[in-house]
């Protein structure tokens, strides 16, 4: 009963679909209540630790009973103490040193708020980035193997959405996840480059703990020093304010938004070869892709990634504005801004690289279809080709120009006007004028001689710049990927 009561409740409530429908466990993990506040325990303890160490009388009883407790949060109590203190940080000491009545009054010790919001937030988002990175790393390798298989295989090339020169259907992959290996490289970036607050007190100026250590400048560097090696950081800002500087949040959500502009590109291309029913994503055996027209096989997989990759790509405008009005040391209008913008936006990173790695494990192709389109535009696009033979059958190219534009007109009638194929091609045969060339024009229409070194550069790119960048990830591209609702 009480179970059914808790799940009547949770129905009852909104959730958001980031988490309820769509992102991975590890993600959700990431930003939950869980995870921060057994971080802030973890932080209490590493400065407890390191205080210690430089001397201050803190015993190891103390430490040990910290240590005994970190995911032993009574969240119920934590609620009714902010509830009544209206500050989320002395909640949870009073939480956690209720249950370390030894250790209670070395917990916090000489700390701010911040130095357990802020570095607990930059632990997250470099454990976020670490979740990201071999998603799309696996992403990348699909579409290497996509591009590999389809390397040779011609296919129109359009720009403006308008018929261009072939390329091959490789080729146009290519382009996909030379986007991809651009964020890749910015994502590793952004996470190498994120430091640690560290132990800088109220206002950054480490005030407090110089007065812990009675005026020790060198114990002050060294807490601070312990404290960022304990939690994983090789680095701290040399200087802070009261919170590290909101610039940091820009960068991380700058590289999410360009990922999102990538992946909203691929998915775009996706859904109007779908619609020329050259390459389709994935589709079930049962799903529905229409309730009231049962031929439809709309590509929802990647229509989801692009309603998705427009909401992470405008979250970056929250960090931007946050981080033009900290005034001075700070100002607490940056706090319920950031609890949404920070999670939503790994979130949704999260969930558009798990669709784009399902779209990219079933990507049909349809050769036949590419092919028929190839042979409706290609004639014209042989028009050069076609004259040059008749030059060096001895023809002058003048003549052959006026002769090809008439009848190229004629056929683009036949399309156009007619709705009829292109017969280009078969009006050059009639015409006696070509008789010297006759045979050759199946040679000079082979689509494989229009698509230049498109094969060769994707055997290049992916041998050169693709593979070695997917090595460190070898271990973690893991199989394929079921979608998720």
């Amino acid at each position: 009963a009480g179970a059914a009561a808790m799940e009547e409740d949770a129905l009852s409530r909104y959730r958001s679909p980031l988490v309820s429908r769509y992102a991975s466990a590890e993600m959700g993990f990431n930003f939950s209540e869980r995870k921060k506040f057994g971080t802030w325990r973890r932080l209490w303890l590493y400065l407890a630790q390191a205080e210690k160490s430089l001397g201050l009388p803190i015993t190891d009883e103390q430490i040990q009973e910290m240590e005994a407790n970190l995911d032993n949060i009574d969240f119920k109590m934590a609620a009714e103490e902010e509830k009544k203190l209206r500050h989320d940080v002395m909640a949870h000491v009073h939480t956690f040193a209720h249950c370390c009545p030894k250790a209670a009054a070395i917990i916090h010790l000489g700390a701010t708020s911040c130095y357990v919001g802020d570095n607990t937030d930059l632990i997250v988002l470099r454990d976020g980035f670490n979740l990201l990175l071999p998603k799309l790393a696996r992403v990348i390798s699909r579409l290497a193997d996509f591009a590999e298989k389809y390397a040779d295989l011609p296919t129109l090339g359009f720009t403006h959405y308008q018929p261009a020169q072939l390329t091959t259907v490789g080729k146009r992959c290519c382009l996909w996840i030379q986007d991809l290996c651009m964020d890749l490289q910015n994502l590793e970036r952004a996470r190498d480059d994120l430091r640690f607050r560290g132990v800088k007190g109220t206002t950054g100026t480490q005030a407090s703990f110089l007065q812990l250590f009675e005026g020790d400048h060198s114990k002050v560097e060294e807490l601070d020093r312990l404290v960022t090696a304990k939690a994983g950081f090789q680095r701290s800002y040399m200087v802070t304010g009261q919170t590290y500087s909101r610039k940091v949040d820009i960068e991380v959500l700058s590289v999410l938004a360009s990922l999102g502009a990538s992946i909203h590109k691929i998915c775009t291309d996706i859904r109007l070869l779908a619609n020329l029913k050259e390459i389709e994503e994935p589709f079930e055996k049962e799903q529905i892709g229409s309730s009231a027209m049962p031929y439809k096989r709309n590509p929802m997989r990647s229509e989801r990634c692009c309603s998705l990759a427009r909401h992470l790509m405008i979250l970056v405008l929250d960090p931007l504005q946050t981080a033009s009005v900290q005034w001075f040391e700070r100002t607490l209008d940056d706090s319920a801004n950031r609890r949404v913008c920070l999670a939503e936006a790994f979130l949704t990173a999260d969930i558009i690289l798990s669709t784009l790695q399902n779209i990219s494990e079933g990507l049909v192709v349809y050769p036949k279809v590419i092919e028929r389109r190839i042979r409706q535009e290609l004639p014209f696009m042989a028009t050069e080709n076609i004259i040059m033979a008749m030059v060096k059958a001895g023809g002058n190219r003048q003549d052959c120009h006026e002769k090809i534009r008439v009848l190229s007109q004629q056929a683009a009638a036949v399309v156009k006007q007619e709705g009829g194929d292109n017969d280009f091609i078969a009006r050059v045969r009639a015409d006696p004028y070509f008789s010297p060339i006759h045979k050759q024009l199946e040679s000079l229409l082979d689509p494989s001689s229009f698509t230049g070194r498109a094969p060769q550069q994707v055997a290049k790119f992916l041998k050169e710049e693709v593979r070695p960048a997917l090595i460190p990830y070898q271990s973690k591209m893991g199989g394929k990927i079921e979608l998720a609702l």
